[in-house]
């Protein structure tokens, strides 16, 4: 049986005991690590490469949410939490669940097995497609044959996407974001931002904004879409010569 690695970042120690002490129950979870600020939290991601984080998110003075500027999270997160108000802002970082304190050990269950199902899924989808192929697709429940070079761009809205295409909308997908970085290809997708990945064939232009950000028009899209500081640097990276 593969063990996933799971992290945990609260900066209330009785917190991480009460949960490492509930994650006894799934022999397929090993605890490597735990952190109780955001720094620290940066250094072991960078050391221990956690496939799944237990994230709080107030924190003192900071806010889990801070995980996501400082660094790259391959892992799923969950967030834990005494509060409900940041539901909606959890799942615009594409969070994998969000679990209220004291945690429920049923919904602990549910939310690690969704992980592992994610899992499963990722490896099935580990080829990447090609910008000249089809993908099926069930589109707001109902099946569909879409071309890639079509899609302008894929939005989204919690386990959700939305696609709008070249001709008109496409409708809603049970597919996070993070499948579909997995899934498309690199040479003509790219991540703007937490919630939008762009067809880079759809650009008319890149306008500079704020603190080396860039504000990006696509064709068939009314409004530019914000590409965040971090994108920004590795969208320069990929395409400067």
């Amino acid at each position: 049986m593969k063990l996933h690695r799971a992290l945990i970042v609260d900066d209330e120690r009785l917190a991480r005991r009460e949960l490492r002490h509930l994650l006894r129950e799934h022999p397929e979870i090993e605890v490597v690590g735990e952190a109780a600020s955001v720094d620290e939290a940066v250094t072991a991601i960078a050391r221990l490469a956690p496939d799944l984080i237990f994230l709080d998110i107030q924190m003192g003075s900071e806010s889990g949410f801070d995980l996501f500027e400082r660094t790259r999270l391959d892992g799923h997160v969950v967030f834990v939490t005494a509060h409900d108000a940041f539901a909606l802002r959890a799942f615009e970082v594409n969070a994998l669940d969000y679990l209220m304190k004291p945690v429920n050990p049923a919904r602990l269950r549910e939310a690690i097995e969704r992980s592992l199902g994610r899992d499963r899924t990722a490896r099935r989808a580990a080829k990447r497609l090609a910008y000249e192929d089809s993908i099926f697709l069930a589109i707001d429940h109902r099946p569909r044959l879409v071309r890639l070079a079509t899609i302008v761009c894929i939005r989204a809205e919690g386990d959700y996407s939305r696609l709008i295409g070249s001709e008109a909308p496409i409708g809603m997908v049970l597919k996070p974001l993070k499948e579909w970085e997995r899934l498309l290809p690199e040479r003509q997708f790219c991540r703007i931002q937490r919630s939008s990945i762009i067809n880079c064939e759809h650009v008319l232009r890149l306008e500079p904004w704020f603190g080396g950000t860039y504000q990006v028009y696509l064709r068939h899209l009314d409004q530019p879409l914000s590409m965040s500081r971090r994108c920004a640097r590795r969208f320069r990276e990929r395409f400067e010569v």
